[in-house]
């Protein structure tokens, strides 16, 4: 017996009022959440439309082979940093002409392996082995509106088709539990000296991968008290936790600083949820977050082209901060990020763009505070884990993390955390 995808009611409704104007087929993403049992289906988006697309779809006998493939993962990057923890990109829908109808399985399992190596790509997490490793790939009929519902597991590139439910309710999202918590960083990032082809990104990325096994491996308190992770979420007894990390030492050329406070949500269905999957939601959200902006910021800066800082110059950066929005008809909150010289207009428009859903300006939720950050030189001969407390600010930024790059030549000295703890909060909706 397949999977059984329960799905939000006004999902249906958005499915059913995409018209193809005049186009061969429309595709897009769905949202929602896994469990061991059945799949929960809260949103769907469409992909964008490209321009120089556009005309060659209108064509009545296009075919599906011309599926822009990279214009709709790139589509499912964007859409994905906009979900908090709990929420994943579960597959993908593609609504056809009767003519295209028996022409499109091939077409959907190719976009849907195609988008979930994508996301993949840009984690720092990876799945359990316990965790469902099935994704749904969904077509409509825009004549019939026959539905075909079908999923094929993302660990095997092989795997054949398997037939799902796909099955309405209403209200499906207006009870999740939703956790909240908010996490001091300052992760002190060396840039090796002994891998000078690496790129500063990808250096970053190395050390952020390093700085995720001290995030899964930390404590992570529920209301004030640690939980076993196998009882229920809203009940369960007291532990003890003793976690211990050592320091590492390296030669390096540099080193990069991520300094502020990062607000985390994550959302879970109230059905029978386990401690695991809550403290699971966060973790992911707390890595989604940093990574996610930190790679914006490296967009930014390629797309404006700043110049590099000379040797032994501090250079300061502000990554974005987060602003949520909520979802209509639900208590789950979507999020993006919003740079400082970004207007709360195209935040909306970028909203409305990557998920096809109308917001008001006046929802926008900035998450995190206001903090301050300085510019300064330095001409030391050391890189020290802590030579930043000690500056005195001069210029105050808007800022919810801060990236530092110091190229200095040294020893860095690179101490983890003895005792990691984060403090989640959860709130429960009822209807």
């Amino acid at each position: 017996m397949g999977r059984t995808y329960i799905v939000e009611e006004t999902v249906g409704q958005y499915l059913s009022n995409i018209n193809l104007q005049g186009k061969a087929f429309v595709s897009g993403l769905l949202i929602g959440q896994c469990s061991s049992q059945k799949d929960y289906v809260i949103l769907a988006t469409r992909t964008p439309p490209k321009e120089e697309q556009s005309e060659n779809l209108k064509h009545p006998k296009a075919k599906l082979d011309n599926l822009d493939e990279e214009w709709a993962t790139e589509h499912a990057c964007q859409v994905s940093r906009m979900l908090p923890g709990g929420l994943l990109v579960l597959g993908v829908f593609i609504i056809t002409t009767l003519e295209l109808a028996n022409d499109f399985q091939n077409a959907l399992r190719r976009l849907m392996f195609a988008v979930e190596k994508s996301i993949n790509r840009k984690r720092l997490w990876n799945f359990t082995e316990e965790e469902v490793s099935e994704r749904v790939t969904l077509h409509i009929c825009a004549s019939t509106k026959k539905i075909f519902c079908r999923t094929y597991d993302i660990h095997d590139p092989k795997s054949s088709a398997r037939p799902a439910d796909w099955k309405y309710q209403s209200g499906l999202s207006s009870s999740w539990l939703s956790l909240e918590c908010t996490v001091h960083i300052n992760i002190h990032i060396p840039l090796s000296a002994t891998s000078v082809s690496y790129t500063l990104e990808k250096n970053t990325k190395n050390g952020l991968t390093r700085w995720a096994k001290e995030i899964e491996n930390g404590v992570y308190l529920i209301n004030g008290q640690v939980k076993d992770e196998d009882c229920d979420l809203l009940e369960g007894q007291l532990l003890n936790s003793d976690h211990r990390s050592t320091a590492t030492v390296q030669i390096c050329s540099g080193s990069v600083n991520l300094k502020g406070a990062v607000k985390c949500r994550a959302y879970i269905h109230s059905s029978k949820p386990k401690v695991k999957d809550a403290v699971q939601a966060v973790k992911r959200d707390i890595l989604n977050t940093v990574a996610d902006r930190c790679e914006m910021l490296f967009e930014d800066l390629l797309l404006n082209e700043i110049p590099e800082k000379k040797d032994s110059e501090k250079e300061f950066h502000v990554l974005p901060y987060r602003v949520f929005v909520p979802l209509p008809g639900s208590t789950v909150m979507l999020c993006d990020y919003k740079f400082d010289d970004e207007s709360a207009e195209e935040i909306r428009d970028h909203f409305m763009e990557m998920l096809d859903h109308t917001i008001q300006i006046e929802d926008l939720e900035i998450a995190e505070e206001t903090n301050t950050a300085c510019m300064s030189s330095s001409m030391n001969s050391q890189a020290s884990l802590d030579n930043t407390d000690d500056e005195q600010p001069k210029q105050p930024i808007k800022t919810t993390m801060l990236l530092k790059i110091q190229q200095n030549i040294g020893v860095i000295a690179a101490f983890t955390v003895a005792v990691l703890a984060a403090g989640i909060s959860f709130h429960y909706f009822s209807d």
